[in-house]
């Protein structure tokens, strides 16, 4: 336990540290709009995958930093942003519990590789004798009968996206990520207009944000497997006179209650969780992949064929790790700020 002069070793802030359901983690909400932005109607999230660190020179924007306003080298991550697809459109109500699926519509025509993420399973008997293909989703309705709802009843438009991971060059993944991304900006009806506008169709990186902005981005960690508590709690080495071992506990707790609780740090799984990065700053966002690709490609990933963004700092994950961007959850009051950026290293990350 702690003491005055010792604090307890070990957070609980991320506890139980299992591994994480599923590799693409999980919104649980999307931010208010943001007023700085204005009332353009856009997305509120996109998927990357992570290629790997590089550093670049920029004029240091922080008012109150010692180097302000100076070149300096600054670290950012290359995530790889190609194109996503609208597969359906999803309208929620607002009821006694929260915001319940009113309606949905899928697109007329979908990758045949979504059949990989939604199966035959969860298709109705009805639009299963509809659809050609049963391994893809179908839908009665369609776009045109968006604009004929009530929209009194509609409280939130969310569009239902795809990835298309086969675009990528060193991914190696076939099967696509399927998400739910809350469309804001304008009114209801400006928000459903632009939903049936792009059902079906690519929807880009500039559809969500653009350099300057803060997003938070959310990845499952490298995962490490089963370690030790010393390793995974950072608990404090035992003195070399201990009779047994030093990476050991000292205690496992008292005699009563007389079971181990959950507050002691033992060994278990390390790593493989899911972490959010907030105000995470957009340094530069390109077309050309080639641009930002280091000689002999980046290394466990290879080279960039498609739009990318630089991102300042760390993000969690290995390389090829699908993340998750969203608006900023948190407010920033250098939301927008475009940075000065005088060189971008493309040099080989193989160590030669």
């Amino acid at each position: 336990m702690g003491t005055p002069h010792h604090g307890k070793r070990g957070s609980l802030a991320y506890s139980p540290r299992k591994r994480a359901a599923q590799q693409k983690g999980r919104w649980r909400s999307f931010p208010d709009g943001d007023p700085k932005r204005g009332q353009e109607v856009r997305l509120q999230g996109f998927a990357g995958y992570k290629a790997g660190m590089t550093h670049v020179f920029i004029f240091d924007f922080r008012e109150t930093s010692t180097t302000s306003k100076q070149e300096v080298a600054e670290p950012a991550t290359v995530v790889e942003v190609p194109p996503m697809k609208v597969a359906g459109v999803r309208l929620y109500e607002r009821g006694d519990e929260g915001l319940r699926p009113l309606t949905q519509v899928w697109a007329t025509k979908l990758d045949k590789e979504l059949r990989r993420a939604v199966g035959a399973k969860s298709v109705s008997k009805e639009d299963r004798k509809l659809d050609a293909d049963p391994g893809l989703p179908t839908s009665k309705k369609t776009a045109a009968d968006l604009s004929k709802l009530d929209l009194t009843l509609v409280d939130d438009v969310r569009v239902i996206c795809n990835t298309q991971p086969w675009k990528v060059r060193g991914g190696g993944q076939k099967k696509p990520e399927v998400l739910e991304i809350r469309v804001t900006g304008g009114d209801i009806k400006g928000r459903l207009e632009w939903a049936a506008k792009n059902l079906g169709k690519e929807v880009k990186f500039t559809d969500f944000s653009d350099a300057g902005n803060m997003v938070d981005v959310t990845a499952v960690t490298k995962g490490k497997g089963w370690t030790s508590g010393i390793k995974r709690w950072n608990v404090k080495l035992l003195t070399h006179k201990n009779s047994k071992h030093r990476r050991q506990l000292g205690t496992l707790g008292p005699w009563h209650p007389s079971y181990v609780t959950f507050r002691v740090p033992q060994s278990g799984q390390m790593g493989y969780h899911q972490r959010t990065e907030f105000n995470k700053r957009v340094l530069k966002y390109g077309e050309d992949g080639a641009e930002i690709t280091p000689k002999g490609g980046f290394i466990r990933y290879g080279e960039i064929a498609n739009p990318y963004i630089l991102l300042h700092g760390s993000i969690p994950g290995p390389a090829k790790r699908m993340v998750r961007l969203r608006d900023p959850g948190r407010f920033h009051r250098k939301q927008g700020v475009k940075v000065e950026m005088t060189y971008v290293s493309t040099e080989s990350k193989q160590g030669k």
